[in-house]
């Protein structure tokens, strides 16, 4: 096993000697035979719905970006999940929402260190496979949450809500707001954003419902989740499209950027702006008029149902397949949908009628 005595002493000699001689002391067993072993046990593995949560732990948990409101939110979900488990949470993450070389090169940190289980937003949908096979190799759990890459180098996906009616609900709000007539814009975060991506195809493809006809997407602006790039964005949309109605912005730094541009301008009101965003962030542009109404899931959730997925992986609950079930403390009983992909459920919508209901 990967946490028996054994590994941890060659863990202990190799930091002191050369890797060779670690091997050599531990018997001849290489990490790659370790490696090789743990694969072929996990691709045999089979879900024990009744197993017992194991404690004692370590979970990583990486976002996109460390800093951000809203991972930041749903970390912090993460870690009192973990926590209360009985089990230890560490966080680590780059500082850009773009750097995929950084996020690589945490997943290879938290390899080296040897948790017992990672939750990863991936940047990229494949730049971080190579690392995160490697640690399914080593028998570290992988859980990716918010965005997600290929299926093969994950266990489960954490879904913050079904795609599609995240993607649909969005134009569906924006299509109320301007009487289902008009030119609009999308304003998303970084163009290689696996979950954005699939957001919008979902939009594009609710647009071909014969009631948007008068609605026409002019164009998608990318403000790479950073926040004075997005207001950029938002200034550029309205210059290049005098006529623009609407703006739907997929990303909680997007669309705080993008009401902030229209709250100070000739167009507040007038242009609508919808899409994903926090109560807190967006409380006061819902008050003062820019926003009538936008939606999200709760972050908090989002990472406590991640944190929990990758402890029931770990304590051999699920192993990722379809179909199977487990439970995830007072959230209930969740199950794994195809691909591995656990949904947390559906979209809430904020307005001025319910906004000051939460705090996030």
């Amino acid at each position: 096993m990967r946490k028996s005595s054994v590994r941890r002493a060659c863990a202990a000699l190799a930091a002191v000697t050369s890797l060779t001689l670690a091997a050599t002391a531990c018997g001849g067993t290489t990490k790659k035979d370790v490696s090789e072993e743990n694969a072929s046990a996990a691709s045999d593995a089979k879900a024990n719905p009744d197993a017992e949560l194991k404690k004692g732990l370590t979970v990583g948990f990486l976002p996109k970006q460390v800093n951000n409101p809203y991972f930041t939110s749903a970390d912090k979900g993460g870690e009192a999940a973990v926590k209360e488990l009985g089990s230890s949470y560490k966080e680590v993450g780059p500082s850009s929402a773009t750097d995929t070389a950084g996020q690589v090169n945490y997943v290879n940190t938290l390899t080296q260190q040897q948790v017992d289980a990672m939750a990863v937003s991936a940047q990229d949908p494949g730049a971080l496979c190579t690392a995160l096979k490697q640690a399914m190799k080593n028998d570290i759990k992988v859980v990716t949450y918010d965005s997600d890459t290929k299926t093969d180098c994950r266990n489960a996906f954490v879904s913050q809500a079904g795609a599609e009616d995240l993607g649909r609900t969005e134009v569906q709000l924006l299509a109320e707001q301007i009487g289902y007539k008009g030119e609009f814009a999308i304003l998303s975060a970084a163009q290689t954003a696996t979950n954005q991506n699939t957001w919008i195809d979902f939009m594009k493809d609710e647009l071909k419902d014969p009631k948007y006809k008068d609605m026409k997407l002019v164009k998608v602006a990318y403000g790479d989740d950073d926040a004075q790039k997005s207001f950029q964005q938002t200034q550029g949309l309205l210059q290049e499209y005098p006529d623009l109605k609407g703006i739907i912005s997929p990303t909680t730094v997007g669309i705080k950027a993008a009401a902030q541009y229209l709250s100070g301008s000739k167009y507040k009101g007038k242009v609508k702006l919808t899409g994903l965003g926090t109560p807190n962030d967006m409380r006061k542009y819902i008050k003062n008029g820019t926003v009538d109404a936008f939606e999200l899931w709760d972050p908090a959730k989002l990472g406590e149902l991640a944190a929990r997925t990758a402890v029931a992986l770990v304590s051999g609950q699920i192993t990722g397949k379809e179909g199977e079930t487990f439970t995830a403390g007072d959230m209930g009983e969740y199950t794994i949908g195809k691909d591995g992909v656990i949904s947390l459920g559906k979209p809430t919508v904020f307005d001025e009628k319910n906004i000051d209901q939460f705090d996030f």
